[in-house]
């Protein structure tokens, strides 16, 4: 079956290429690195004397996000070692740069090579990694059996896996099973994550929490957040954060609607996930007639934001979006995506809403409703007519955020809980 699975690899490289380079128009970053992503590497790159080499997998900007604390404390206990970080997206990896460039030559960029055999052992063999760290969900089949045949072991951390991920791999049958029971070691998140992970046949599960409860909020991006709230002023502001195709709309319907029932100073903060949709989010907010600014045209030099709507189309700044806000909803929710994690409003003790569709964070999120943190909304209509109601009710709102923050500070020290296990590596 692995087999197959690495010819249809090569058979749809040139499709997969095609596809990256047309990316790459409206997204320049899948145009930069292609050699690494066939692993290729030039020699100048090559490792110096670090022992030992520790690969950490981060996809994209999330799991990028969540990767933090741990990159930080594997340094830290390791002081010797460097650290190779690989990507899928430039987002991510762009991400990784602003987060991780204190750490100067101990930890290189890279992206992670397409899932052939021969790829995945050209990037073992130039960078020579001890142990292999993936986060969250990233299971490849060809680079786990490459990682067994080189003794390197390969690391499940801050694992999650829903039923709807765990049918979708019991559907690939014995390709996906066979790469699970490749896995040395998975650290999950949930003990419901542990038992999905266990029934694909994993030996060695250890619940350890979600890391993203360690991610400590930087200062600068505190900094930025304070500069902001001070070009909006004492007006009220409703942060849509993290927003799928689809959900714009809707969110911008219900406020237009809504505009009787809500505060009339009220500032409507609207950050996409992805980049490549900022123009196409400001062409929909202006379309409807509502006065749009873009954070990237925003002067934060003490002049005073007057728009309907804030276009969040910065990078890295979803700390400063959360502080800036008065409550903030959590994308990917109102449509059958899922949903985002809601941990970063909550550690800066924001009240959260947060749409039906929660399957990929099912449990951070009923926790984070039944600690009274967070407040489940049934479509955009009820989203604004519950921030409506929070902003008519100080202490509702002020309680709420409290209780948000103390479910979050609740929850810390999975970092710690993996890298003790990691140390048993």
């Amino acid at each position: 079956m692995r087999l197959f699975y690495s010819l249809m690899w090569w058979l749809a490289l040139p499709l997969v290429l095609t596809r990256l380079w047309l990316r790459g128009r409206k997204e320049p970053g899948y145009r930069q690195h292609w050699a690494e992503r066939l692993g290729f590497y030039p020699r100048a790159t090559a490792t110096p004397a670090f022992a030992p080499v520790l690969w950490v997998h981060a996809v994209s900007v999330g799991e990028t996000r969540a990767a933090e604390p741990l990159v930080d404390a594997l340094l830290a206990e390791y002081p010797q070692s460097r650290i190779i970080l690989t990507h899928m997206t430039p987002t991510g990896r762009a991400t990784g740069k602003a987060l991780f460039a204190k750490h100067g030559e101990r930890l290189v960029q890279s992206y992670l090579p397409y899932d052939t055999g021969s790829m995945v052992s050209r990037f073992i063999r130039h960078f020579q990694p001890s142990v292999c760290i993936l986060m969250e969900t990233e299971v490849w089949p060809n680079l786990i059996a490459v990682c067994n045949a080189r003794k390197v072991p390969v690391v499940l951390a801050n694992a999650r896996l829903s039923e709807r991920s765990l049918r979708k791999a019991t559907r690939l049958g014995s390709l996906l099973l066979n790469a699970a029971r490749g896995i040395s070691l998975v650290a999950a998140q949930t003990e419901a994550d542990a038992q999905r992970v266990r029934s694909l046949g994993v030996q060695r599960v250890e619940i350890t929490g979600s890391i993203k409860f360690d991610v400590v909020v930087p200062e600068a991006a505190l900094a930025i957040g304070a500069a902001l709230r001070a070009a909006i002023g004492p007006r009220p502001v409703l942060l849509c954060a993290s927003t799928r195709e689809g959900e714009e709309e809707l969110i911008l319907q219900a406020f237009e609607s809504a505009r009787a029932t809500l505060p009339s100073n009220l500032l409507l903060l609207i950050v996409p996930r992805h980049p490549q949709r900022f123009d196409e989010v400001e062409k929909m907010i202006a379309v409807r007639g509502l006065n749009v600014q873009r954070r990237s045209k925003l002067a934060l030099d003490g002049s005073v934001l007057e728009a309907d709507v804030l276009l969040g189309d910065s990078m890295g700044e979803m700390f400063a979006y959360y502080a800036a806000c008065d409550i903030a909803f959590v994308g990917g929710s109102l449509m059958p995506l899922g949903g985002q994690n809601l941990i970063e409003p909550a550690a800066l003790g924001k009240p959260v809403l947060i749409g039906q569709h929660t399957f990929n964070f099912e449990l951070v999120t009923e926790d984070a409703l039944a600690a009274g943190g967070a407040h489940r909304i049934t479509d955009a209509a009820d989203l604004m007519s519950t921030a409506a109601r929070l902003f008519n009710d100080t202490t509702a709102r002020e309680t709420m955020g409290l209780n948000a923050q103390s479910f979050a500070n609740q929850h810390r020290g999975a970092t710690r809980r993996t890298v003790a296990l990691l140390q048993k590596m």
